[in-house]
């Protein structure tokens, strides 16, 4: 029995390192010049990752915290792929396309609100512009069930996509209301049926848990119906509520949220499940089945964490397409614009529609480094990172481990001259873990952090 009650301190504003530095320390300093040169610089041989934004949704879900334009007009998804095919064309002229493309995830807003031909339309540029795909390259898409047909799985499965991940969150009815996002569990099993019968082997399925009125045991049925489904992965994500970005996120009632120790009461429940249930835990919040390279990858040490989450495809420079879409190198991120006019003022102007970015130093690749193990692997080779980087680990990161001792403490992690080891309870709070480890976040008052809340 665990006393979740105590670790209810650990709730604080931390970032879900996605990236390291995080997205608060990009800069307009970073120009699209600054691009260009990177583009100009990378390795030839160094493959590629193609992430594409399609920001479109016929109406808000409460809880998202993405950058979406709610229509429902034709006219404006028509514009966009003109848009996307100008990008494309424009990022031709300084990023050597034929290089190999191991990865390509189609993200949103919902990229299946597009019609079938419109995504078939985009799909075909990006093979035009990017002709070199790797044989066992990952083609992935989002797909919210409620818009997703035969014709749009027709499209995906002759664009080589093998990888499907339905957006559900939660079956219960009261806390579909209240996130304005009513999906009957039958609108899941139908699409799930439609890509098993394409013949798609990986199929994921979001879950959120924190979500107004859920409790443990209403979180419990959904996962029980949900298990019937038969994914090869799931994302259960911890609700980030950001008010103060997300204007929608206002209409929830904050009492409707279960505590801190409820929620830990809940994913430590979702692990036994899932566990019991023949799936692994992957990452801080991820499951999959044990012949899933996303396991097979955490065993090896070889799990990889970038802006789509967990990957087995690490090495490769993510190229983002489309409104708000961050792409990253080796020692950059960049983003393109959010607001649509000036996105498409830069395309008008044959530039590309960079909003800001980042250029890390040789501290924030380290750091980099040490967080995103951890967060990917729940475990930290120090030798390993001493050899790559040439530190003594202790003494360069002595502020870290002192801040690491009541974590070691309370038993959530162990620490030794060789390694640093994250416990099964500790994988829970494996955000607050990796805190000590940012330079950045130090800096700002713990009251002036602009993150969710880590539990």
């Amino acid at each position: 029995m665990i006393d979740f009650k105590k670790f209810e301190k650990y709730s604080k504003a931390g970032p879900r390192y996605t990236s390291y530095p995080t997205a608060p320390e990009f800069s307009e300093s970073f120009t699209k010049n600054d691009l260009i040169t990177r583009y100009k610089n990378q390795p030839k041989d160094r493959a590629v990752s193609l992430y594409i934004h399609i920001p479109f949704c016929r109406s808000a879900c409460y809880f998202c915290g993405c950058n979406v334009i709610f229509t429902s007009k034709e006219d404006k998804k028509a514009r966009y792929i003109d848009y996307l095919k100008k990008e494309l064309a424009i990022l031709a002229t300084h990023l050597d396309t034929n290089r190999v493309v191991t990865q390509m995830h189609f993200g949103g807003g919902t990229p299946t609100f597009l019609e079938p031909s419109q995504l078939d339309d985009v799909i075909q540029t990006i093979k035009k512009t990017f002709p070199n795909f790797a044989n066992d390259a990952e083609i992935s898409c989002e797909v919210d069930p409620r818009y997703f047909t035969v014709e749009h799985m027709e499209v995906l499965k002759n664009a080589g996509t093998n990888r499907l991940s339905f957006g559900v969150q939660d079956i219960d009815l009261k806390v579909q209301e209240t996130i304005h996002r009513i999906q009957p569990f039958e609108t899941t099993q139908n699409v799930v049926k439609i890509a098993r019968d394409a013949g798609i082997q990986s199929i994921n399925v979001d879950l959120i848990y924190g979500l107004p009125y859920q409790t443990k045991e209403s979180f419990r049925r959904t996962i029980e119906k949900i298990i019937e489904l038969n994914p090869d992965r799931l994302a259960v994500f911890n609700y980030a509520h950001v008010p103060w970005m997300m204007k929608t996120q206002r209409k929830f009632d904050e009492t409707t949220f279960a505590p801190p120790a409820t929620k830990l009461e809940i994913l430590k429940d979702t692990i036994g499940f899932f566990t019991e249930n023949g799936y692994k835990m992957v990452g801080m919040d991820h499951f999959a089945k044990p012949d899933d390279e996303l396991f097979m990858a955490i065993e090896k040490g070889e799990l990889h964490r970038n802006f789509q989450g967990y990957t087995t495809k690490g090495g490769a420079d993510l190229i983002g397409i489309g409104l708000t879409s961050i792409g990253d190198g080796v020692d950059y991120y960049v983003q393109n614009f959010k607001d649509m006019a000036m996105y498409e003022n830069a395309i008008d102007n044959n530039e590309l529609p960079v909003f800001k970015g980042y250029s890390l130093n040789d501290d924030d690749i380290l750091r980099q480094f040490v967080i995103m193990e951890l967060m990917s692997n729940f475990a930290l080779d120090i030798k390993k990172v001493e050899a790559r980087f040439g530190i003594d680990f202790k003494n360069y990161f002595s502020d870290a481990l002192a801040m690491l001792g009541e974590f070691v403490e309370a038993e959530l992690i162990s620490i030794s001259d060789e390694k640093i080891e994250v416990s099964p309870t500790g994988t829970m709070l494996i955000r607050n873990i990796a805190m000590p480890f940012d330079a950045y976040l130090h800096k700002i008052p713990e009251d002036k952090r602009r993150f969710s809340k880590t539990i």
